[in-house]
Parts: C-alpha cells; structure tokens; sequence
C-alpha cells in the first residue's frame, strides 16, 4: 500500500527561511527556471494524455498580475521555485491552448501524486488569501506577507499576522473484530457508506475526539485508539487524522441526528459491492481497504 494519501506528501520542499528574503524571492521570480501555478476561482489548470499540472513561466502571466507581492510562494517543486497565483472566475478560463481547468476532487484521481500534492497546496492557498481579505480583530484591509503565506492587518496600530487555517478533522475505522462501523448522511448518494468523522473541538486530544464522535453519532463506546495516517483535504481547509479504535459496545443509536443511518458490515459484505465505499482518493476509502485487506493489522 502507498504510504501516503492523496494529496499529500512532502514533494514541495517548503524552504520557509525564503518566505522574508526580499533579494532571492525577486530573483526567483524573474528565473527562467520557475514556474507558476495558475488557480482559476478554484480550479487547476491541466492537459495532455495522460493529464498532468500545466506550469507557466514567468512570460506567460503577466497579464494576470498587478502586484507581484501577491504571488504565492509555494516552495522548491523539483527544484524549482514554484509559484501559485490567482485568477478570478468571473473572467473566462484562459490558457484554452494549453489544457483545462479541472476541480481537484476529479484531479486527485488522475494526476500523479507529487502534482496532486502541488495542485492541492495551491488551491489552498489561493481560497485561503481570498477570505481574509480583512483583519479579523479591527476590521482594516490585510495584505500579503511572507512571500504569500501569511497577511498582515494594514492598520498600523493593530498589525495583526493572519495565517493559513487548517481545521483538525478526525476520522476512524472503529471495528469489533469482524464487523466495522460505518454510516451515511441523507445527502450522500444512494447506498454510499463511511468512517464515522468530526472536527476536533477546542480543548479535546485526537483520542478523545475520536470517542465523542463516534458515541455522539451512533452510541458505540470506543477504546484502543491508534494512529493510521492523515490526509489534507482542501475541501475547503481540512486536516484528516485518521485512526482505527475497538469498539467495546456495539448497540447503534443516532443519537446526534448527524446520520441517516449506521450499520456494522463484515468483510464479506463489504466486498459484495454494498455498501457503496468511499471515493478511492479519500482517506476514509483507504482505512477501509486497510480493514479489509488486513484483518490482524
């Protein structure tokens, strides 16, 4: 099995002491060397057969940009600086001769991972300095900092730095042995089922964050709670913790009202083709996979 999920992976080598460094971030700009990864509203741009990330050289986006402190840097992406940058989704997509913007959802079934780990820290990034457009705190104008991956309040009396957001989500196989537990929202597609997930609250460990969860959404008490793995889920800014947990009761009541249903499933049941699983990019699918291809892990 890969021992990473879907966009993620270190492939960008974030080089973070280059952030404040005025002299080489404008001579990385100016390289022939870098390039730059176009974000359209918050789509990525793509083409050939088999697809793969289309990055720009410096000549290709200047009508794009106003400010070059708005240009993100990313980091060095095989060894070469890279840059994300924004385009507004009120115009119409550009670059048609080269590819087509795509959602990620759908890329990250098709571009190889070091592009889907680009792509995905990106997007990020760019949807991330679209909301914070303002300080929090006194309500002035922000700007970029940091090379892109900070802002900071205008207000000099204030001066607040405003960083990226990520919001710790986890996410748990919890099994009894030979049945797992798996629900479904009213929304999801007919027979779709998954792993029992919620945001970590204020004040709350990963452990005990998986237990709340899963009693509050169907009544099960959990323990032997342990790591698997995590995946960014930039959907919009979320970071999965994924864990497997032993079930020590196994009467099921919604008692949240989060889940239409929730049910235990074999290993046999879930090779049958019901329940429908989780979208193959997601780490729910892969901790699912995990259980069933191995039942003493």
């Amino acid at each position: 099995m890969e021992n990473y999920n879907v966009f993620a992976g270190a492939f960008v080598d974030r080089i973070g002491e280059r952030r404040k460094d005025p002299a080489w971030l404008s001579s990385a700009l100016e390289s022939q060397e870098s390039r730059f990864v176009p974000v359209w509203g918050d789509q990525s741009l793509v083409g050939g057969d088999p697809l793969h990330a289309i990055m720009l050289e410096r000549r290709q986006i200047d009508r794009f940009i106003d400010d070059p402190g708005e240009l993100i840097f990313l980091g060095l992406f095989h060894d070469r600086p890279a840059f994300a940058f924004a385009i507004s989704a009120d115009v119409d997509p550009p670059f048609g001769e080269l590819g087509e913007f795509h959602d990620l959802r759908f890329l990250g079934t098709v571009l190889p991972p070091d592009e889907a780990n680009l792509a995905a820290h990106a997007r990020a990034l760019v949807i991330w300095h679209a909301s914070q457009m303002f300080c929090g705190v006194c309500g002035s104008s922000a700007r970029s900092a940091a090379a892109g991956n900070s802002r900071v309040c205008a207000n000099q009396d204030c001066g607040r730095e405003i960083f990226p957001r990520v919001d710790p989500a986890i996410i748990v196989l919890v099994s009894d042995g030979e049945r797992c537990l798996l629900g479904r929202q009213k929304n999801w597609p007919d027979g779709r089922y998954s792993t029992i997930a919620g945001f970590v609250e204020p004040g709350e460990s990963l452990e005990d964050a998986v237990r709340r969860e899963v009693y509050e959404e169907t009544n099960v008490h959990t323990n032997d709670v342990a790591y698997h793995s995590s995946q960014p889920w930039p959907f919009p800014s979320s970071l999965m913790l994924g864990f497997v947990a032993t079930a020590t009761s196994t009467d099921i009541v919604l008692n949240d009202s989060e889940l239409e249903d929730a049910q235990w499933f074999t290993r046999k049941e879930l090779r049958s083709g019901f329940p429908k699983l989780p979208f193959r990019i997601s780490i729910a699918r892969r901790l699912v996979d995990h259980w069933i291809d191995y039942p003493g892990a």
